[in-house]
């Protein structure tokens, strides 16, 4: 479990969980207005602007704002729905009136104006509040009366649901830090100030995020299945909304470890199993510590004990403290027990009749999804403990135990989800109950900070980010909307040799998706992470740098929206020359030498270069290399780099052994 997803768990135990959809919602509990047209709200210029609610099917309401006045019939579902014309941006306080003459409806927002509206998602770098950012002048200045903030609250919903609790706050020191975790988001913050001060028109910026969340949890159902790895997985969260849907977890996790797992297929919780290929190891320590490193999938653990003889027959408890993520627990070949989440102790009763005198064995099976795995607590909470008996004499299990991966989790499909209320890491869950009552609202566009947590399977994010685009822009109804990516931050120890890396190959998913899918853009954040922690402060530089992406591509300012940019190599006997886009006047190493580049031959072992710049030109060398073949650079969680171009912006990080020719973007 990485540090972010911990953080994560605690936060949604702070926070209060709004927890729907595991039953239809009717219609006769839905608002006369949908809640998103409350006061101080900013609708969409230059678009048609839906605007919709729930009465009385066969009613009549009128809509009125802005001078236009429009009718609609109420459907047989009660909901109700019309359509304001176009209209220019406007500062300008106005009144939306909405009123039922059959019913006697009536309902008002006050104070709207209209102008652009920006949805703001992702994970915890996306929902990290500004108090949190080390911005005490940022916040004391934030009297931006045109800059409207909504909050969409936690919600996990099965199936889609269809309103909110919500309001609008006109940007202010006060009400920028309101919200559970630091106040609103500074990513979203920083953005919005930057667009409203360069445009001088109302901004609206709808923050619906959460931390520690998959991108597939953000996407719906039918999004999903071009990717087609996930409509197993959607089908049964779906299914568990109805009662001859649930299935038995248990039973679904050891199908599944059984199909995908050579371990459980092979018996390793058989004692005779055991062979030479099992390390030796001290436990309880993660086992990226004791052997694995930057490990994520199954891992087998086997430990031998001997029970006194006036043990037997008597009840006893199997204490392992906490497992991260997910274990399954036998004692001598019977299971006992397993838990799926990574903050739990486990503690499993063991039957009186399992154990015999002399020597027993206890075999567990994790899986680790991301980031730390394995045994992460104390050596005092791995013991065999008496039941009900006023003792505290325990057999500890701390010591050396036997370990063996068994599949890493490139070669294991997402395993089902765990029957809880409260994980939001359930395909389709955040979309249905944080993106889907949103719709249709007309916005200008969508803000990202999101792959922490889909780090481990970054091929798949190749697939699975432009998916979750896509579907959204169908959804909204707004056509192929602005999208702006933030790519991942550094984070953890920087590594003394250039390695392969999923951090890195995530940061190349984000960015082939920017690259290659029109009317998106990327936000360079190689430089400005932080080692010791996930959620870096500069939050200025990130809402900056998704704003020049904006102010270019979709307002036509003529600025420098990004870093250097890989274009093509140029292979000269043992010099490489790699030429970039976006230089903006000339390369710049900044800081002194230009570091960050490896080079491979043929045999493709990477060794750190030499760089030097020659105007828009990178040529690389290394002794080491006479005949290279690939460069890459940046390619780490961590890296030492600093190429950046007249404008201050960090170059983009790549490889040349993987990256396609792309001539344009896809339509």
């Amino acid at each position: 479990m990485n540090r972010l997803t911990r953080i994560t768990t605690i936060l949604t135990f702070l926070l209060t969980v709004v927890w729907s959809g595991w039953s239809a919602e009717s219609g006769n509990d839905k608002p006369f207005l949908h809640p998103l047209f409350c006061d101080h709200l900013v609708l969409q210029r230059d678009k048609p602007v839906p605007v919709w609610g729930w009465s009385q099917p066969g009613a009549k309401v009128t809509v009125s704002f802005a001078g236009q006045k429009k009718t609609a019939t109420v459907g047989p579902d009660g909901k109700w729905m019309i359509k304001l014309k176009a209209m220019p941006a406007s500062a300008e306080p106005r009144t939306l009136s909405v009123s039922n003459a059959t019913t006697h409806e009536v309902a008002t927002a006050t104070d709207v104006l209209v102008g652009d509206v920006w949805l703001c998602s992702g994970q915890s770098n996306m929902e990290m509040g500004i108090g949190l950012c080390n911005a005490p002048h940022d916040i004391a200045t934030a009297n931006f009366p045109q800059l409207r903030l909504l909050t969409v609250p936690h919600r996990i919903a099965n199936t889609p649901v269809a309103d909110l609790s919500c309001r609008w706050l006109p940007c202010s020191p006060d009400t920028i830090l309101q919200g559970a975790w630091g106040g609103f988001s500074a990513s979203a913050f920083f953005f919005g100030r930057d667009l409203q001060q360069q445009l001088n028109i109302p901004i609206g910026l709808i923050h619906s995020s959460w931390g520690g969340t998959i991108a597939e949890a953000w996407t719906s159902a039918e999004g999903l299945e071009p990717v087609g790895d996930f409509n197993d997985v959607v089908k049964r969260f779906h299914d568990s909304g109805n009662e001859q849907g649930k299935v038995d977890y248990a039973q679904a996790y050891q199908k599944w470890c059984e199909e995908k797992d050579p371990g459980t297929r092979e018996g390793w919780e058989k004692t005779e199993n055991v062979e030479a290929s099992w390390k030796s190891v001290q436990m309880p320590q993660p086992f990226e510590q004791a052997g694995l490193p930057d490990f994520d999938g199954m891992v087998w653990f086997q430990r031998t004990f001997d029970l006194p003889a006036d043990w037997a027959g008597r009840d006893l408890k199997l204490e392992l403290g906490p497992i991260d993520d997910f274990d399954t627990t036998w004692i001598n070949g019977v299971r006992v027990g397993g838990m799926h989440r990574y903050d739990l102790l486990r503690s499993y009763a063991i039957a009186a009749n399992l154990l015999k005198p002399g020597r027993n064995v206890v075999t567990v099976r994790v899986l680790d999804t991301g980031g730390t795995g394995g045994f992460t607590g104390q050596a005092d909470q791995l013991r065999i403990t008496l039941v009900g008996e006023q003792t505290t004499a325990s057999i500890s299990l701390a010591g050396i135990w036997r370990m063996r991966d068994s599949a890493p989790m490139s070669q294991l499909s997402s395993p089902p989800s765990p029957p809880d209320a409260n994980n939001p890491n359930v395909a389709t869950a955040l979309y249905n109950g944080m993106i889907a009552p949103l719709l249709p609202f007309a916005i200008k566009g969508a803000i990202w900070y999101q792959g922490e947590s889909n780090a481990d399977r970054a091929w798949q994010y190749r697939r699975l980010l432009p998916a979750m685009i896509t579907d959204w822009r169908r959804r909204f109804g707004v056509g192929a909307f602005p999208f702006y990516l933030v790519q991942l931050a550094a984070f953890q120890a920087a590594a003394p040799e250039p390695r392969e890396n999923n951090w890195a190959e995530l940061r190349e998913a984000q960015a082939m998706t920017a690259k290659t899918l029109r009317n998106c853009g990327l936000a360079v954040a190689i430089d400005i992470g932080d080692a010791v922690d996930i959620h870096p402060k500069d939050k200025q530089d990130v809402g900056h740098r998704l704003a020049l992406n904006a102010l270019a591509q979709t307002y036509g300012k003529k600025v420098e929206f990004s870093g250097p940019w890989y274009r093509s190599m140029k292979i000269d006997g043992d010099k490489v020359h790699l030429k970039f886009d976006h230089t903006d006047g000339g390369l710049v190493a900044k800081g002194g030498r230009l570091t960050g580049f490896a080079v491979a031959g043929a045999d493709h072992k990477f060794v750190w270069a030499e760089a030097v710049i020659a105007g828009d030109t990178v040529v690389v060398t290394s002794p080491k290399v006479a005949q290279p073949v690939a460069v890459r650079y940046a390619w780490d969680i961590n890296p030492a780099c600093n190429l950046f171009n007249q404008s201050g912006l960090p170059a983009v990080p790549f490889r040349t052994d993987n990256w396609p020719a792309i001539t344009s973007k896809s339509k």
